[in-house]
């Protein structure tokens, strides 16, 4: 549920309003739909917030087709185009 700011262009009042599906955006003071939507100044963001929204983008580009195709593309020309890095299989 979006909370978003807006404020009224026919008679200036500014409120907050969350927004569903099914609400209809006009001023609770005259009712108009004449709205200007402001930036928000309120965002919530803690360090843990945070971690886990970046663990959870890694996992989900590591383990995405694209990034796994690049990974093997990768270690292919590495064996083909330089040798000499590949470190020998111990038998």
């Amino acid at each position: 549920m979006p909370i978003y700011d807006y404020k009224c262009r026919t008679c200036g009042h500014e409120f907050e309003l969350i927004v569903l599906r099914t609400t209809v955006v006009a001023c609770p003071s005259c009712q108009s739909a004449e709205l200007e939507q402001l930036l928000s100044s309120f965002a919530v963001s803690t360090e843990s917030i945070r971690q886990s929204n970046l663990k959870a983008a890694r996992q989900k580009f590591s383990s995405s087709k694209n990034y796994k195709d690049q990974k093997v593309a990768e270690a292919e020309e590495i064996r083909d185009h330089a040798p000499h890095l590949v470190k020998p299989n111990p038998k």
